[in-house]
């Protein structure tokens, strides 16, 4: 990676991690009782849980200007850590050994292509 590619590298990860937070905000709403159909999609983390979701997808279009097509399948993985790490802190998923063993395979996969 050169430095001209490090901006729009910034900017993919910052479309992941903001795609995460997307997800915990749909995921709050999902576990809400609603008193209909319409109040359950018009929920304001529903909203902007779907709203964020398509700015990560206009910011990793423009990201893709900069970053090879090949790096961006790698960059996305972060994306499990960050679900990972909210459902541990937000919603105090338990981690298993399975979990734990697929965390550290996505890992050494991200650093053994950067490397």
């Amino acid at each position: 990676m050169n430095q001209t590619q490090l901006p729009y590298v910034l900017l993919y990860l910052c479309s992941t991690f903001l795609s995460s937070v997307s997800q915990v905000l749909l995921k709050k709403a999902a576990m809400r009782e609603h008193t209909s159909l319409v109040a359950e999609y018009t929920d304001w983390r529903v909203i902007l849980g779907y709203g964020l979701f398509v700015g990560c997808t206009l910011l990793t279009m423009l990201a893709y200007k900069g970053v090879p097509l090949n790096i961006g399948p790698v960059l996305e993985a972060t994306g499990y850590l960050y679900v990972t790490i909210f459902g541990v802190t937000i919603f105090h998923e338990k981690m298993n050994p399975k979990k734990i063993a697929a965390l550290v395979m996505i890992v050494a996969g991200i650093l053994v292509y950067a490397l």
